[in-house]
């Protein structure tokens, strides 16, 4: 059974930086690729930012530029360092895995104030 646990959300000023941890329970070797993805109030569960196990990466239109994701093999780790954070990018943040079937992690809550 795979395990995800994601830190680092918090309160964050408008402007403000935060970086996500996913930390996995094997090696993130193993998957073919890995992501972060968020779910505002009364939305739908969005793509944020997505790496392969090759090192490529894809994110979506509305953090381009601001948000990074990238990878620590030896420390079974993702990151998402998210920049010039917005009102809109309030949502809880949930760390995925994918290895033919994917995994989810709990969710850490990343709320932006003005």
């Amino acid at each position: 059974q795979v395990q995800l646990v994601e830190s680092g959300g918090g309160l964050v000023q408008a402007g403000g930086s935060l970086r996500l941890s996913c930390v996995a329970s094997e090696s993130i070797f193993r998957f073919n690729a890995m992501g972060w993805y968020r779910q505002a109030p009364g939305k739908q569960r969005d793509m944020v930012a997505i790496i392969t196990s090759g090192g490529s990466t894809n994110y979506a239109d509305s953090v381009k530029g601001r948000f990074t994701i990238s990878r620590d093999n030896a420390k079974n780790t993702v990151y998402l360092q998210m920049n010039s954070l917005k009102l809109e990018d309030t949502a809880v943040y949930y760390c995925h895995a994918n290895k033919g079937f994917g995994y989810w992690g709990q969710g850490t809550q990343v709320t932006v104030s003005s």
